[in-house]
């Protein structure tokens, strides 16, 4: 049975609360172990049906996205926060790619693979013990209600830091920004490989062939 402790992530979104997870804690640096803790099966690419193949590959895309505007965050940073052409060119491709690509991915994934995989999950008894059970679909739902929190927060401080003229003021705004735009590089880069070593393989196990044939019908309208 996959562990939800270790692969659930820091997220504000009550649901953890009103689950009685509140207790669990994590920090969004996850340690190395993170990646290999909740790791299921050797399912390969070509394993796989369709439409999980056409989330990893949407996957790809989104992490060269994202390494992208990692290495012009931390550039940035080192510049002392004084934005070039670049920089800011790097900047405007990702959150426009963040608000098109990674959101319709992410509503993609909601509508069409995680009410099937929940339910198979619950059959299975993958799932928390107690009242409310919990499957790796909520800590998944979970992490793309931050992703679209963190996002919002970076965006919103880089855009409010440039228009504050104090010079402390600004720079405090913009370490604000650093801090939000490292953890959202960090949560994307380890929800996508949770999603590829953990809740795909589980997906290939539980879901039939004639469900994936529905699951694909559904992506097509995306």
């Amino acid at each position: 049975m996959i562990d939800l402790k270790k692969l659930a992530k820091t997220d504000p979104v009550q649901r953890n609360v009103e689950k009685g997870l509140e207790e669990v804690e994590h920090t969004p640096m996850d340690p190395p172990d993170a990646y290999s803790a909740s790791t299921v099966g050797n399912t390969t690419f070509s394993d796989y049906a369709k439409p999980i193949q056409q989330l990893i590959n949407e996957h790809k895309l989104a992490l060269e996205k994202i390494e992208d505007f990692e290495r012009a965050v931390v550039q940035f940073k080192e510049n002392g926060y004084q934005l070039d052409s670049k920089i800011n060119e790097i900047f405007g491709v990702f959150f426009k790619y963040f608000d098109e690509n990674i959101s319709n991915h992410n509503h993609k994934e909601e509508k069409t693979l995680f009410p099937v995989l929940n339910k198979k999950l619950i059959e299975a008894g993958e799932h928390s013990v107690g009242e409310h059970m919990m499957t790796a679909i909520d800590v998944m739902e979970d992490d793309h209600v931050k992703f679209i929190q963190l996002g919002v927060l970076t965006f919103n401080f880089l855009g409010l830091a440039t228009r504050i003229s104090d010079i402390p003021s600004r720079m405090f705004i913009f370490d604000t920004a650093y801090e939000n735009a490292r953890e959202l590089i960090e949560s994307l880069k380890l929800h996508i490989y949770r999603e590829d070593h953990t809740l795909f393989p589980l997906a290939h196990k539980y879901i039939s062939k004639e469900e994936f044939e529905e699951i694909e019908r559904l992506m097509d309208k995306f």
